[in-house]
């Protein structure tokens, strides 16, 4: 059974992470061939696109399939993705990401693949974004949703979104959590010696934040709020582990407030060497006002740290309040200083919530746990 995946890029993010793990995952198994159609990578929030330097065969660039609404690239990477679906055969077109799960969808119907998968790692609509653009990718959903076998949710407040919209009906919904190799967390330590190469001193108190440095990440409600942080906590430092467009704001901004000593920039990162910024973090926070459901969660639980997390769309399934951290209104800052500056002030209580939220994440968000879900769906779906 073949099966091609496609996405709009592979930049160092979330829902790209997922998409590399499954296609790599799913390879392994017996009786399917499986490729990956992704848009160019660009920009300063860098590429996940070596991950398939072992298998360059797997991984195909499509450079008209962008992320920006650009209808007469758009139309061209509508008739490209045509043509390689009509010259591969899949058996199922699985689509990723806003653009490419349109386009894509489209032309696997065109195409005439006998199914078509969409996974909603976070929603293309939303009180993110104006009225006008709402109503464009709402109707776009809409449009596509008839030609969509199934859905692949990452999280059930995607499902709901989604179906309050009238996108689909609930029989064509599955979860499957977003899976991560769980060892590196599960074995992450606070390193002396990495956390000195960092700029940070054994008794700071580190507040961690990993998401690429863009809008709706939530970074700028963190650093207008890091003064009263500190104020209820000396020992407090910042790091932030990501990069994007909003690193230079973000700078000055830090430099305006007086807390340059304060914050660390820590720039791109690895996937593979995320666990070790975990490691050093002593409460992980995630203030995304737009997300599935954020990767960081539960690799920081998995590394026994607790969390503190807007409660947007997808969060409360990993930050369980008063369990495993403290889910707050969006953009709630005063809520959001009591919660870190609680757990900053309580050992035991930042124990209790990681030691919690380890045991919760262990058997829930293994890699490959994702990957069998996908093939026992793929195989339903199929008919065999």
């Amino acid at each position: 059974m073949r099966v091609t995946h496609i996405i709009t890029r592979l930049i160092v993010g979330g829902a790209q992470e997922n998409t590399v793990s499954s296609v790599l995952g799913l390879m392994q198994k017996p009786g399917l061939e499986v490729d990956l159609i992704s848009g160019p990578s660009l920009g300063p929030e860098g590429t996940l696109e070596s991950s398939f330097d072992s298998h360059p065969r797997t991984l195909k660039i499509l450079p008209e399939l962008v992320r920006p609404v650009r209808p007469w690239l758009d139309i061209a990477s509508f008739r490209k993705l045509t043509r390689m679906l009509h010259a591969a055969k899949p058996h199922i077109v699985h689509t990723h990401s806003g653009k490419a799960g349109v386009l894509g969808r489209m032309a696997a119907a065109r195409a005439s693949v006998p199914v078509i998968i969409h996974t909603i790692h976070g929603p293309s609509f939303g009180p993110f974004q104006g009225w006008a653009a709402n109503l464009l990718f709402t109707a776009a959903e809409r449009h596509v949703a008839p030609v969509t076998t199934h859905f692949v949710v990452v999280a059930d407040a995607m499902r709901d979104q989604y179906l309050a919209k009238g996108i689909g009906h609930p029989g064509q919904y599955t979860k499957v959590l977003s899976g991560f190799n769980l060892e590196p967390f599960l074995h992450a330590t606070n390193d002396l010696t990495f956390r000195s190469k960092l700029g940070l001193g054994r008794e700071d108190l580190v507040i961690g934040k990993i998401a690429r440095l863009t809008r709706l990440k939530g970074h700028e409600d963190l650093v207008e709020s890091a003064a009263q942080i500190v104020a209820g906590c000396p020992r407090a430092r910042f790091l932030l582990v990501g990069d994007g467009e909003l690193r230079p704001w973000l700078e000055h901004r830090v430099k305006q407030l007086g807390l340059s000593d304060r914050f660390i920039f820590a720039g791109l990162v690895s996937p593979s060497q995320v666990s070790r910024y975990v490691g050093v973090t002593d409460v992980l926070v995630h203030l995304s006002t737009r997300e599935g459901l954020p990767r960081a969660l539960p690799q920081a639980l998995a590394a026994a740290k607790p969390v503190v997390a807007y409660n947007c769309d997808g969060a409360g399934e990993a930050c369980l309040d008063g369990e495993t951290g403290f889910l707050i209104t969006t953009g709630d800052k005063s809520s959001l200083v009591q919660a870190i500056t609680k757990l900053a002030g309580d050992e035991s209580l930042r124990m209790q919530f990681g030691e919690r939220g380890r045991r919760f994440v262990s058997s829930r968000f293994g890699v490959q746990k994702m990957v069998d879900d996908l093939h026992a769906l793929y195989l339903k779906l199929a008919g065999t």
